[in-house]
């Protein structure tokens, strides 16, 4: 109130607000940036230095006696300056590059040593005496756990074991190894197979080819088809290279010839080569024998003639030394060609007679019958040489007396197979001596 005598209490004032501090004043990182030519002046000083070192290592080593600077790496500054020479001994002075090298050597290979704590040692305290020699190694044991290892049964391996079991599908065969193998029902045989069980018995030994190797579980897969339709290519090869005549059944045809059947091979005779290629439907059912025209396993072709069978027959009643009748069927520059019961014979002109001819139709025509000695046969090639000058007496008899000869023919062939065989004993004779000759020339060089 106005007339109070007490004052009033003043109203408190609100602090100033307090002057700012002085700020510092920003710090600037000074960068000291040298320019390119200081740059390339330090590099060239430093190649200079360095090359300067390497000189002074290799006249050294040139020269071993020659003293060099030494300079004692416990005796530098911690800047990185080297010391005075003063610090220096003079015994260190005088060293030669050879004392240093070798001195280098050992601090080097004593501060290996030093640096080489007890804790990165191993905590056995045997480590340094074990030798090699300690550890232990069963070589057999080895070979043992390989053979183990080892899969049984790869791609084309023929292999043996006993049947343990059969199913719907196949059968399991037991091969020793660490899964039984697998043969798919199609490739039990040859042929159909209606009753499994029949045919592969538990305890059955068998043997197979392996078609496919291990699977994951170690299974591989087998046949015994596969197997028998290789060794029938085999035994096909082998009568193919001896000349054999086969006696096949028909039991099919189509419009290019006949098939059959063959020690498990599907085989094929084109009519060509056939006796009755007209009429070849009527041959199912019907034996016949055939010779071989091609085998070829690798693309399972397997190709037979009735033609070459009846050829391959007559062969086999031939001889060197024989006398043959036949016919001409043609006449050719070189000679003639004659017809001996479905095989054809050449007697060349040179063959014909000891004497000098002008032409060969002076001698036979085509159609004319004769008779004639074998001097040559070649069954894989079909050839069969004869000859007619051998059944003369003087030279070119047949010119003049052919007639005689051919009924005489018998008895002049008595005479000619003495020559032939004389003429067989002389080559004989002549090849063991060129032997004897090649064999003693060879004894002669080595001694």
């Amino acid at each position: 109130m106005a007339g109070s005598d007490h004052p009033q209490p003043k109203k408190a004032i609100p602090p100033k607000p307090a002057a700012s501090a002085p700020r510092k004043p920003l710090q600037v990182m000074h960068i000291s940036r040298k320019t390119e030519e200081e740059l390339l002046k330090e590099t060239t000083t430093n190649k200079s230095e360095q090359k300067q070192s390497n000189s002074d290592i290799q006249t050294g080593l040139k020269n071993p006696k020659t003293p060099v600077e030494i300079v004692s790496p416990s005796k530098t500054y911690s800047s990185g300056n080297k010391q005075n020479d003063s610090d220096i001994s003079s015994d260190e002075q005088n060293l030669s590059m050879e004392d240093l090298l070798k001195s280098e050597f050992k601090s080097n290979k004593l501060d290996r040593n030093n640096n080489f704590s007890q804790a990165d040692q191993p905590a056995n305290n045997s480590y340094k005496n074990r030798v090699v020699d300690d550890y232990d190694f069963d070589e057999d044991a080895f070979l043992a756990a390989l053979d183990e290892t080892e899969p049984i049964g790869n791609t084309g391996e023929i292999a043996k074991g006993s049947v343990i079991g059969v199913e719907s599908d196949g059968i399991y065969v037991d091969i020793g190894g660490k899964a039984p193998g697998f043969m798919p029902k199609k490739e039990c045989g040859l042929g159909v197979i209606t009753n499994l069980k029949e045919r592969f018995p538990k305890g059955l030994e068998v043997e197979v080819l392996v078609t496919s190797e291990q699977n994951a579980d170690g299974m591989v897969t087998i046949s015994c088809r596969a197997l028998a339709l290789r060794q029938s290519w085999e035994k096909v090869q082998k009568l193919e290279k001896e000349g054999q005549v086969v006696q096949v059944k028909v039991n099919g045809f189509n419009r290019g010839g006949v098939t059959c059947d063959l020690e498990g091979l599907r085989a094929f005779i084109p009519r060509s080569q056939l006796e009755e290629g007209e009429n070849h439907q009527s041959l199912v059912g019907k034996t016949i024998g055939t010779a071989f025209l091609e085998v070829n396993p690798e693309r399972r072709k397997l190709v037979l003639s009735e033609k070459k069978a009846a050829t391959a027959k007559r062969f086999s009643q031939l001889e060197i030394g024989q006398l043959v009748e036949g016919k001409v069927s043609s006449i050719k520059p070189y000679g003639f060609f004659i017809d001996l019961s479905g095989v054809s014979g050449l007697l060349h002109h040179s063959m014909v007679t000891n004497g000098s001819i002008r032409s060969l139709r002076e001698i036979f025509d085509i159609g004319e019958s004769i008779k004639a000695l074998i001097t040559d046969l070649d069954p894989g090639r079909g050839r069969i040489g004869l000859n007619t000058a051998l059944l003369e007496g003087p030279p070119g008899e047949l010119i003049t007396d052919k007639q005689k000869i051919m009924e005489e023919a018998e008895e002049r062939a008595v005479r000619a197979r003495n020559t032939l065989n004389q003429e067989k004993i002389t080559k004989k004779d002549i090849l063991n001596e060129e032997k004897e000759n090649n064999s003693t020339e060879t004894e002669i060089k080595e001694s």
